[in-house]
């Protein structure tokens, strides 16, 4: 299925974009609008269509930044949705809150869906498409959202809003256990990280394919678009194996999955633009730190070279 024919869109590359650096994290310090548009300055041309994952105070700079810029970007907006039931097989020491926590999130949550559809209509001509949320029914989520929660989030933004909504999540749940969801989103967006999952970048592709395609096939009459994938460059150990990241195989991830890509007229958003040093624990090497096409000082690493 030609996904940009489907959504009514140009064909073009996408990004995931969160600006945050050094000493910048959501609800401590944000990016200033003269940093996000020197990001958005070295990403224009090449990209057309950015991810933001949340309608806070980034993802409001972003879209004032590209309004008065004039950039060429179109946006699909999210909503980070917070846990609002207990996830206990969590792996990494989270998903577990009080009560009190899950009662405060729900209605944080239904405040961020109303943001959402408030922002595409302030916004009609640069977002193309909205999430209701961001990896919040898989297994491993540290925000766990039970899925006709989610549903109920889709049916009030299209209620709301008139671009195409979607909810974003790995490959795996949309096969066993979002069959309702899927019939109720616009579109169905995937995530696919052949590293996170002991691949080699030999066989990386062709397992993002199987990936795909498993959704797909599933789905024959619903869009699938790709919101996440990538190839990070550094690891402590944790979850991928060190020799398996570098920037060599960043490169020919990104090239081969480009290619495949605009050969199928798929939609995918290659994550991430920049290296996000607040993202995952302490340590330097840390993989949820390391996934970015340029590094936290804005240099380019090899696959933009």
């Amino acid at each position: 299925m030609n996904t940009f024919q489907k959504l009514g869109l140009e064909p073009g590359m996408a990004i995931c974009y969160s600006g945050f650096r050094e000493g910048q994290n959501p609800g401590g310090v944000y990016p200033s609008y003269d940093e996000v548009r020197e990001d958005l300055q070295l990403l224009k041309g090449r990209w057309k269509y950015l991810r933001l994952f949340d309608c806070d105070k980034h993802g409001e700079t972003v879209l004032e930044v590209i309004k008065n810029e004039q950039f060429d970007f179109k946006v699909m907006l999210g909503s980070y949705i917070e846990a609002e039931l207990n996830n206990f097989n969590c792996p990494w020491n989270g998903g577990v809150y009080s009560k009190k926590q899950l009662e405060k999130n729900a209605r944080v949550n239904e405040e961020k869906i109303a943001k959402l559809a408030e922002f595409a209509n302030l916004y009609p001509d640069i977002i193309f498409s909205l999430s209701v949320g961001n990896e919040a029914c898989v297994d491993w989520t540290d925000h766990y959202v039970h899925e006709s929660r989610v549903l109920e989030f889709v049916k009030t933004v299209q209620n709301r809003a008139n671009q195409p909504v979607t909810f974003c999540e790995n490959y795996a749940p949309w096969l066993y256990k979002l069959e309702k969801l899927a019939h109720g989103v616009d579109f169905i967006s995937i995530h696919t990280y052949p590293v996170w999952e002991y691949k080699h970048i030999s066989e990386a592709l062709d397992y993002t394919k199987e990936n795909y395609h498993s959704v797909s096939q599933k789905y024959p009459d619903i869009p699938v678009v790709i919101t996440e994938a990538g190839w990070a460059t550094n690891s402590n150990g944790r979850g991928i194996p060190p020799d398996n990241v570098n920037e060599e195989f960043q490169k020919i991830y990104f090239e081969k999955l480009m290619e495949w890509s605009e050969k199928e007229n798929i939609l995918v958003f290659f994550f991430e633009a920049f290296d996000e040093p607040w993202k995952g624990s302490p340590e330097p090497l840390e993989p949820e730190k390391h996934w970015g096409l340029y590094k936290i000082d804005r240099t380019p690493k090899l696959v933009l070279k």
